[in-house]
């Protein structure tokens, strides 16, 4: 498997490179050079393949023998091991739960894939590795849950102070061992601008061999890509001749890319919604074909607060950054805070089900959808990409209920936060970086 650089389609490396290196010297962000699709028996026999099998199928198209086969059944087999269930609402509403491993949250599946893969290329290579990563909230807990205790790796997980719910803070500030964190006085793009500073600089770069576990990781895309075929899947056992519209709520736009990926892979997906909250970059773009990225604003909705998306670029180069083409495929959406709460309270009523502030801003966008196209044969489903307790205040507060911990999350609750309170200054940033490599 080879990618290039967004900023320069002439500069391409190896799989493992990208890996690694996370992002090019140029800034840009890696791409797949070819993106292959899968063949009509796959498809045909789709139903029959387990989520692993699933999973083995893509990475076997899309490394083309770059890691033998063997070896990338042993990576899908360690990181793939919980599910991802369609739960059926109604005729038209479906909803995918993506918060069955670890951490409690869809970023699992990227974080335990890139860890192995991490570790299958680390075998014939034994230096360290420094991990840099910036969260908004879940990322965070997903990537210390899957590289803790993971040898030759460690973790830095950037977030910003005051903007992520408490237990997302106990999720990544309570490991130790090879997981540290930095509270950063910011926003999550001050966070994700630090790590894009660290990558570029030349005296980090001889000391550290630095990597990221964002989206802007390619490791990090294509096991998200599992989940739709997955998801696609089990409609298929449910309804023949279905069309499937996803609802993704969306704040880096990794979940949307990988959805992307999907679909250039030959899924039958007929739209994606881009789902955000009142940080809109993306959906009026959409609408106006204008970008403008700005400072992003907080909501309840804390992992979606991203003024300038990263994957947004890979986007573009998806659709050769003709925005017609774009719009062809995707829908933007965006919501308040009150529509969410609202949300919330309506789909826990008719249905009995617990959305999380991010899924009922997808719901939104689906219910949306649906009332706009009034088309009889399509489900929308809507990825639920964190469990409601990780939310515990919101939740509780919006539906007036008490929700039980699940057994990973209550363990945390008694236990000591340890962090670096920093702001968001680079040179004090790379200050404190270099002392952790003494």
């Amino acid at each position: 498997m080879q990618l290039y650089s967004t900023n320069n389609p002439n500069h391409i490396v190896s799989l493992k490179e990208a890996v690694f290196k996370s992002l090019p010297q140029d800034n840009g962000l890696y791409m797949p050079l070819f993106i292959p699709q899968l063949s009509s028996d796959f498809f045909k026999h789709l139903p029959q393949y387990s989520f692993q099998a699933v999973g083995f199928e893509i990475c076997k198209a899309l490394f083309q023998e770059t890691i033998p086969e063997h070896e990338i059944y042993n990576i899908i087999e360690k990181a793939i091991t919980f599910p991802a269930p369609v739960i059926h609402l109604d005729e038209h509403h479906a909803v995918l739960e993506l918060f069955h491993g670890p951490s409690l949250a869809f970023k699992d599946f990227g974080a335990r894939f890139m860890a192995q893969l991490m570790s299958y290329f680390n075998k014939t290579d034994r230096t360290n590795t420094t991990i840099l990563v910036a969260t908004s909230g879940d990322t965070g807990g997903a990537v210390a849950s899957g590289f803790y205790q993971t040898q030759g790796v460690d973790v830095i997980i950037l977030y910003p102070s005051g903007k992520v719910s408490p237990l997302q803070e106990k999720q990544l500030t309570t490991l130790g061992y090879n997981i540290s964190a930095v509270e950063v006085e910011g926003t999550f793009d001050d966070c994700q601008a630090l790590v894009k500073q660290a990558f570029l600089d030349k005296e980090l770069n001889q000391k550290f061999n630095l990597s990221s576990a964002n989206s802007i990781n390619i490791a990090r895309l294509i096991p998200q890509s599992f989940y739709y075929f997955e998801s696609y899947k089990q409609l298929m056992q449910y309804k023949k001749d279905i069309k499937v519209v996803f609802s993704v709520p969306s704040g880096n736009f990794g979940n949307l890319t990988a959805g992307l990926f999907a679909k250039k892979m030959g899924l039958p997906i007929a739209k994606f919604l881009a789902a955000t909250n009142i940080n809109d970059v993306v959906p009026t773009y959409i609408h106006t074909g204008v970008f403008s990225p700005r400072p992003s604003t907080r909501t309840i909705s804390n992992a979606m607060d991203v003024g300038n998306p990263s994957n947004f670029t890979r986007m573009l180069h998806l659709y050769s950054s003709t925005w017609n083409n774009m719009t062809n495929d995707i829908n933007g959406y965006a919501y308040s805070d009150k529509e969410t709460e609202e949300a919330m309270k309506n789909v826990y009523r008719k249905y009995n089900y617990i959305l999380d502030p991010h899924g009922a801003v997808g719901f939104l966008a689906a219910n949306t959808h649906l009332q706009e196209t009034k088309e009889a044969n399509q489900c929308l489903v809507t990825l639920e990409t964190a469990h409601p307790a990780k939310f515990l205040e919101d939740v509780e507060r919006v539906l007036e209920l008490d929700l039980i911990l699940p057994q990973q999350l209550a363990e945390l609750m008694n236990k000591e936060k340890k962090s670096a309170l920093l702001n968001n200054d680079f040179m004090e940033f790379k200050s404190w970086l270099l002392t952790q490599n003494k």
